[in-house]
C-alpha cells in the first residue's frame, strides 16, 4: 500500500472513529431530550421572570436539572455498556458525582454511567459460568449494590469536585469568549463539524452540558443556539431553489420545509457535500447568526431538539422573540449571498449539481477501487452482496441519531413500497441499534463504514440525500 493510501485509510479511520465517539456522547443525550424540554418548558413558564409565574410549580426547577436529568444521562450511558445492569450500576455511581457537586453534573454523568458500568460488565465476565446453580440472582443483585455502593463512595469522594472543577474551567472559557466577543468564531469548527454528521456531538455532547448550567444562572443561555440556527442551512437552500441546477434545484424547496419547519439540519448537508466551496456560506452564516445572537442578548431556556423554528418559539424565553428571529434572519441571508453567489459563478457542469448524478458519481468511483474504505471495510468484515429478493425482509434506514433523516427516508421508502404492493418491513434507527435481522442498511455514505461494524451480515446502500435517491426507485424495481 502506498504512502498516499496508508494516509487516506487514516483519515478514514480516525474520522468513522471520532463519529463513533461522538455518536456515544450524544447517545447519552438524545433520549432523554424530551426531560430536557420539560425542564425548559416548566422554566419558562414558572420561574419568577417567566410567562405565568408560580412559586409551588417552579419547585419542580432545581430538583429536575440537579438530579433527574444527570440520572437519566448516568443510566443511559450505562445501559449503552452494559444494558439494565450497566444502566442501574451507572445511575448508583451518577448519583455519587451528583451528591458530591453543587452544580448541575452532566459532564460527570456523561463519565460515571458508561464507566461503572463498565466496571460491572468486567466483573460479571470474571464470574461467567462459575456461579452455582440457584445462586445467580444473589450474586447479581448482590455484585451490583456492593459494585454500585464503592463506585458512588468513590464518585462523592473524588469524581464529582473533579468534574465541577473542569466544568468552571470550561464554563470559564465560554464566558470569556463572550467577554471578548469571539463566541461567534466557533462557527469555525461547529459549520464544517455539522456537515461530517459530527452536529448532534457537538450540540448534545459538548454545548448542551455547558449551556444548561448557564441557563440555570442566568434563566437563558446563547450556546443552545450556536449549533442548532436553522438560519445557515436555510440561506444554502434558499440559494439552491434560485440558482441551482437539475434535481438539486427541484428537490430544494421541499428540504427548505423539511429543514426549517421540521428541524432535521441533516437534510442540507448533501447539499454542500455537492459543492464542497458552499461551507464557506453556512461558516459565515454561523458567525453573523451567532455574532447577531450576542448582541442582542438572544438565548434560550434550554436546548431545541430538533433544531426547528417551531421549538425556537416554543423555548425563546419572554421578551426574546426579536433577538432570537433576528439571529436566523440574518444567519440566512448572508448565507443565501454568499451561496448564490458561489452557485452562480460556479464553472462546475448542470450535472455536478445533480443528486442522481452525485451518487453515480460516488458508486463509480466506489466500483474504481476506493482503497481507504476498502481497507475500513477489511476491518470489519466485508458487507453481504446484494440479497436475492426472497431473502429481503427486513429494510432499515439509519442515521447517527436515528430519529431525523432516517425516519424521512424510511416513510418515503415505505410509500414507495405500499404503491407497488411489496410487503416488506422498512424501518428506522441509530447506528449503534441497528437489529441483527435487518437484510438491508441505507445509510448516508459517510456513515456506510460504521454502520457496516454493526450489520456486517446485512446489504449496505449508500446514499446523498434521503429526501431524494435513485437507489430508492432501484430497489423498489428490484423487489417487485
Amino acid at each position: 500500500m502506498s504512502n498516499l493510501d496508508q494516509t487516506s485509510n487514516s483519515k478514514g479511520g480516525l474520522r468513522v472513529g471520532v463519529q463513533r465517539f461522538g455518536r456515544f456522547l450524544s447517545g447519552m443525550v438524545m433520549p432523554n431530550m424530551g426531560a430536557f424540554i420539560a425542564w425548559g418548558l416548566i422554566t419558562a413558564m414558572f420561574i419568577k421572570t417567566g410567562w405565568f409565574p408560580n412559586e409551588t410549580l417552579s419547585q419542580l426547577v432545581d430538583p429536575m436539572i440537579k438530579y433527574l436529568l444527570p440520572l437519566l444521562i448516568g443510566y443511559t450511558g450505562g445501559t449503552m455498556v452494559h444494558g439494565t445492569r450497566g444502566g442501574v450500576v451507572g445511575a448508583i455511581m451518577t448519583i455519587g458525582v451528583i451528591v458530591g457537586s453543587d452544580i448541575p453534573m452532566f459532564l460527570g454523568a456523561m463519565i460515571a454511567g458508561p464507566f461503572g458500568a463498565w466496571v460491572i460488565k468486567k466483573f460479571d465476565k470474571s464470574v461467567e459460568g462459575k456461579i452455582r446453580a440457584g445462586f445467580e440472582m444473589l450474586v447479581n443483585n448482590f455484585s451490583a449494590g456492593i459494585i454500585g455502593g464503592i463506585l458512588g463512595i468513590i464518585a462523592l469522594l473524588g469524581i464529582g469536585p473533579a468534574v465541577e472543577a473542569i466544568s468552571k474551567v470550561l464554563s470559564a472559557g465560554v464566558q470569556g469568549l463572550m467577554n471578548l466577543g469571539l463566541l461567534p468564531l466557533v462557527n469555525l469548527i461547529i459549520e464544517p463539524g455539522k456537515v461530517l454528521f459530527l452536529n448532534n456531538a457537538i450540540n448534545h455532547g459538548i454545548l448542551t452540558p455547558i449551556a444548561t448550567e448557564q441557563a440555570r444562572e442566568l434563566g437563558k443561555s446563547v450556546l443552545y443556539m450556536l449549533e442548532s440556527n436553522p438560519g445557515p442551512g436555510l440561506g444554502i437552500l434558499l440559494a439552491y431553489c434560485f440558482f441551482g441546477r437539475g434535481t438539486a434545484r427541484s428537490s430544494a424547496p421541499g428540504a427548505v420545509i423539511i429543514h426549517f419547519f421540521g428541524g432535521i439540519h441533516e437534510i442540507y448537508f448533501p447539499y454542500i457535500l455537492m459543492r464542497p466551496i458552499l461551507i464557506l456560506a453556512a461558516i459565515a452564516g454561523g458567525i453573523a447568526g451567532t455574532l447577531t445572537f450576542v448582541l442582542t442578548g438572544a438565548g434560550l431556556v434550554s436546548a431545541p431538539s430538533p433544531g426547528s423554528i417551531i421549538a425556537y418559539f416554543l423555548l425563546t424565553p419572554k421578551g426574546g422573540y426579536i433577538p432570537m428571529l433576528a439571529g436566523v434572519i440574518v444567519a440566512a441571508v448572508v448565507s443565501f449571498l454568499i451561496a448564490s453567489l458561489l452557485l452562480k459563478t460556479g464553472k462546475q457542469k448542470d450535472e455536478d449539481e445533480d443528486l442522481e448524478s452525485a451518487s453515480s458519481r460516488m458508486k463509480d468511483m466506489k466500483r474504481q477501487g476506493n482503497t481507504a474504505n476498502a481497507a475500513i471495510t477489511a476491518d470489519v468484515g466485508t458487507a453481504a452482496a446484494t440479497k436475492a429478493k426472497a431473502d429481503v425482509k427486513k429494510i432499515v434506514f439509519s442515521c447517527d441519531a436515528g430519529m431525523g433523516s432516517s425516519a424521512m427516508g424510511a416513510s418515503i421508502l415505505r410509500k414507495k413500497m405500499k404503491a407497488d404492493g411489496i410487503d416488506v418491513a422498512v424501518t428506522n434507527t441509530a447506528i449503534s441499534e441497528i437489529p441483527q435481522d435487518a437484510d438491508v442498511v441505507i445509510t448516508q455514505k459517510t456513515l456506510t463504514d460504521r454502520a457496516r461494524t454493526v450489520a456486517p451480515n446485512a446489504e449496505h446502500i449508500s446514499i446523498d440525500n434521503f429526501l431524494k435517491s435513485p437507489e430508492y426507485d432501484a430497489l423498489v424495481e428490484r423487489l417487485k
